[in-house]
């Protein structure tokens, strides 16, 4: 039987200083990332020096919002509904760990494309999410 994505109740994120652009470009549909002027490696989750050379030069840049599926695991006993977490691999290159939603959760396949789009939490701010992107073919 199939498992379809449901709302669900998102908690509201804990705001690390320094945040704030990133929350705010959510709420405006972008997906920021920050990405090194020294070496010009992208990174996720944003901090204020590169992980890759440790250069204090990083800065925010807009992301395409588009990857695939580099992992994942349904959830279906952790609390009233059923959802889906996962790793997305950017097409900048780095890895982040979000939801993926909006589809059936049996469906979710490593190498699927996805693309980012915004959940609200209990309190109002966005977050970004993922959902299967029907305009691209999974990879093999």
């Amino acid at each position: 039987m199939a498992s379809f994505y449901q709302d669900r109740d998102i908690a509201d994120p804990r705001m690390n200083p320094g945040d704030e652009p990133y929350f705010d470009a959510a709420s405006q549909g972008r997906l920021l990332l920050k990405r090194c002027s020294s070496c010009g490696a992208y990174h996720h989750y944003p901090r204020a020096l590169c992980p890759v050379c440790l250069s204090e030069a990083v800065e925010w840049v807009d992301s395409s919002g588009t990857g695939v599926v580099y992992s994942y695991s349904v959830t279906r006993k952790g609390g009233p509904t059923d959802y889906c977490i996962a790793y997305v691999s950017l097409n900048e290159g780095v890895t982040i760990l979000t939801n993926i939603v909006d589809c059936d959760l049996d469906s979710v396949r490593i190498g699927q494309r996805v693309k980012v789009v915004f959940k609200a939490t209990v309190g109002g701010a966005m977050v970004p999410m993922f959902s299967p992107d029907e305009g691209k073919a999974a990879s093999a």
